[in-house]
């Protein structure tokens, strides 16, 4: 499992954190991925392309997790 540290932010936007992370090489590549279902929250399928990614949770695609700290 991976770790993302927020740095004194409340919280990063989904497609955002896929980008930053390497998962997807590219904003449209990571919105695709969550209208497509292939992306999870704390073990949900989430579409939304814009959800806030906070603190303690934990985001999963392609077989990777990562951490929210």
């Amino acid at each position: 499992m991976e770790i993302f540290q927020l740095r004194g932010q409340e919280f990063i936007e989904l497609c955002s954190l896929l980008k930053v992370t390497g998962l997807c090489g590219s904003g449209g590549m990571a919105k695709t991925a969550v209208a497509q279902g292939q992306v999870t929250v704390d073990g949900q399928v989430e579409l939304r392309k814009r959800c806030k990614i906070r603190s303690g949770q934990t985001v999963g695609f392609e077989g990777r997790q990562i951490r929210i700290d």
